[in-house]
């Protein structure tokens, strides 16, 4: 579910129908682009650290580390708190190049601290590649934070 006038669904489906592809590698980049607008809607002004906190799930933390002209850098994660300590997880560094209406996952410090789900990461990562795998996954949580009602304000 997306705010009003993002239009995900207007974009070419390539990067689910031949999955792997330059081109469709670039659509799931405007995808992603489109979705995290729905969730920050200030992209190019978000500042600092921002926390946003639904009912039902997790906060989701979004701490920006770098602002240039044509691109913004940032973090966002859930934070899980143990008795070993805190896991930031996904904890995945996401660039935005806002000339471009693109966002791309540059880094996942941790892919899943569960077992299930490291699994799949193995299983795929020998048809896809890293680049495509954390951008896909990308894609998908921004839909869920979304269907959660996460959004990050725009800070004054």
């Amino acid at each position: 579910m997306f705010a009003p006038g993002t239009h995900d669904e207007l974009l070419p489906v390539s990067w689910r129908s031949r999955p792997g592809s330059f081109v469709s590698l670039m659509t799931l980049y405007e995808s992603n682009y489109v979705r995290l607008r729905g969730l920050v809607p200030h992209l190019r002004t978000v500042q600092g650290e921002q926390v946003s906190t639904v009912s039902g799930d997790c906060p989701l933390y979004l701490r920006v580390t770098e602002h240039c002209r044509y691109t913004t850098t940032f973090t966002l994660t859930y934070l899980f708190i143990d008795d070993t300590g805190s896991i930031a997880d996904p904890d995945l560094q996401v660039r935005v190049y806002h000339d471009a209406r693109a966002a791309e996952v540059l880094q996942c410090a941790r892919w899943h601290r569960h077992d299930v789900l490291n699994a799949l990461k193995s299983a795929l990562y020998c048809q896809l590649g890293e680049r495509w795998l954390r951008n896909v996954m990308l894609n998908k949580w921004l839909d869920y934070c979304a269907e959660r009602g996460h959004r990050f304000g725009a800070q004054s």
